[in-house]
């Protein structure tokens, strides 16, 4: 997804079942960033767990990207403020 990748992650469970766990990172090199989430949540096969895991990160990339675009347009509209002289 543009600058992000993500990668589902679940892994096994003492009762059999799958916990959800997603990694976004971005950027590269020295610049790089990894977020990893954990959920609570269990699924019964590891495909389940790793479907929930990449929604929720394309959920929280989208998220992101939609705060980011809304606080440029704001400093965008802010900047086109002709100066006030007295």
């Amino acid at each position: 997804m543009g600058k992000y990748r993500i990668a589902a992650c679940p892994r096994p469970l003492p009762c059999g079942r799958f916990a959800a766990q997603v990694s976004i990172a971005s950027g590269t090199g020295s610049a790089s960033t990894d977020r990893v989430m954990r959920f609570v949540d269990d699924f019964a096969t590891f495909d389940a767990a790793a479907r929930y895991a990449v929604a929720q990160g394309v959920d929280w990339v989208n998220d992101t990207l939609r705060v980011r675009s809304a606080h440029l347009y704001s400093n965008a509209a802010l900047s086109t403020r002709q100066p006030i002289c007295i």
